[in-house]
This record gives C-alpha cells, sequence and structure tokens, in this order.
C-alpha cells in the first residue's frame, strides 16, 4: 500500500508544479497616460502601454427631456499576435453601446 500512496504523492506534486505559472509576468511600461475630470462631470482619458494598447474616451452630462443621464465615446486598439490590429470605436448614450469593431 505505501508505494501506491508515493505514486499517487508524486503524481500529485507533479500536477502542482505543472499548473504553477511558467515564465513570471513581465511588467509592460505606460507610455502615456491623461486624465481630465471637469465640475461639470465631463471627464476625458487616454494611455498608451508599451506593449501596443491605445485607450481613449471622453464623456459628459446629458439632459434628454427631464431626465439626465451620461454619454461617452472612445476607442481601444491592439495588435493581436498575428499582427493585426484590433481597433474598436464605441459611442454610449440614450440608444445604449454602439459598438463598432475593426481588424486590419
Amino acid at each position: 500500500m505505501q508505494p501506491i500512496f508515493a505514486i499517487a504523492l508524486f503524481a500529485a506534486l507533479v500536477a502542482i508544479a505543472s499548473s504553477a505559472p511558467q515564465g513570471g509576468n513581465t511588467p509592460v511600461p505606460i507610455l502615456s497616460s491623461e486624465f481630465d475630470q471637469k465640475e461639470d462631470g465631463s471627464y476625458s482619458f487616454s494611455y498608451e502601454t508599451g506593449d501596443g494598447i491605445k485607450r481613449s474616451e471622453a464623456g459628459a452630462q446629458k439632459k434628454i427631456g427631464e431626465e439626465s443621464g451620461s454619454t461617452s465615446n472612445g476607442s481601444i486598439s491592439w495588435k493581436t499576435p498575428e499582427g493585426k490590429t484590433v481597433t474598436i470605436t464605441f459611442v454610449a448614450d440614450e440608444r445604449g453601446f454602439q459598438p463598432k469593431v475593426t481588424v486590419s
């Protein structure tokens, strides 16, 4: 019975070791970052990272009839492992979230 326990223990240790993260995490530098928020509730921000991610967004408060809400628009883009650029642009307003995706 002892050899079976040893084999089971060895198998469990191998499974644990192989499920551990491989290679660690390499920090990605932030190349640029801007943020602006105004007293009226409007805002804008953008950033770019060293791995090619670019993100920007702007938003404001909006009154529609008696109701008030917010609107925003922006984009995010990144490169796929195959070298293609994926870009998502969007508008979010009283008509909902309206994304547009392009791959080039």
